[in-house]
């Protein structure tokens, strides 16, 4: 069980406030969306949460204990999958057990547990270059799962699939969080993808960046295959776009 707070975050790239009193929390077993347009502090305030920047006001908070600027609590995975060419499958997703020193072997014995749920069976010898698109961002989650079995933080990590592949990869990545019940909140920039997957969406808005509302998708989980055809859909998104 998983808590995380960020309270009142700001943070400046010389003394220009990026993001300022970032105020969310995200809470066991939940999607939390980061809707907001280009350049509005997304991205920053997932380094910050990270631990990789450290604000200037504010701090992060992990089931009660203060996190703020110290990487390796949560993980991270950004748009790109980001796997190492020259590794097998099973070796890029166990890197991050290497880094903290665990014996290869072992590690390898750890992560193969997952690769049947995570549907990356048969996949362990092979390279990044013999899967496909969304196989490969499979793999990248299961890394992303092994840094850190409670928090992960998904910055667009559909957003290079094409249409089908993204749809088929959105139901997976529910089923699969609600087997290991992983916390999750997801930077997009597609307002669709948010409230499909989403239990709540916060607005990222403004120069600098403040979180101006939280919408909570009262749909149930797993949604059903028409729901973005419904009227409920449609008025989450016209509303989204209201506020944006």
């Amino acid at each position: 069980m998983s808590e995380l707070i960020v309270e009142n975050v700001s943070f400046a790239y010389e003394k220009e406030n990026v993001i300022k009193d970032i105020q969310m929390e995200l809470h066991d077993h939940e999607l939390v969306s980061l809707l907001g347009s280009s350049g509005g502090g997304k991205t920053t305030l997932f380094h910050v949460i990270s631990g990789l920047n450290q604000p200037q006001k504010g701090r992060v908070l992990l089931d009660g204990e203060d996190i703020t600027g110290q990487p390796g609590h949560v993980s991270y995975m950004l748009q790109k999958d980001l796997l190492l060419p020259y590794r097998t499958i099973e070796d890029n997703v166990i890197l991050p057990m290497l880094i903290r020193g665990e014996n290869k072997k072992e590690a390898r014995e750890k992560a193969g547990k997952f690769f049947e749920e995570f549907g990356l069976e048969g996949t362990q010898k092979k390279y990044p270059r013999q899967l496909s698109g969304g196989m490969r961002q499979r793999a990248a989650l299961l890394r992303t799962y092994m840094f850190s079995k409670n928090v992960a933080l998904l910055d667009e990590p559909f957003s290079a699939l094409d249409t089908l592949t993204k749809h088929d990869m959105h139901s997976w990545y529910l089923n699969v969080m609600d087997k290991i019940r992983m916390s999750t909140l997801f930077i997009t920039h597609d307002i669709e993808e948010a409230i499909l997957l989403s239990d709540r969406i916060y607005l990222l808005t403004g120069k600098p960046g403040r979180i101006t509302e939280e919408i909570v998708i009262k749909e149930p989980k797993p949604r059903r295959e028409d729901f973005h055809l419904t009227k409920e859909f449609l008025e989450y998104k016209k509303k989204i776009l209201e506020k944006l």
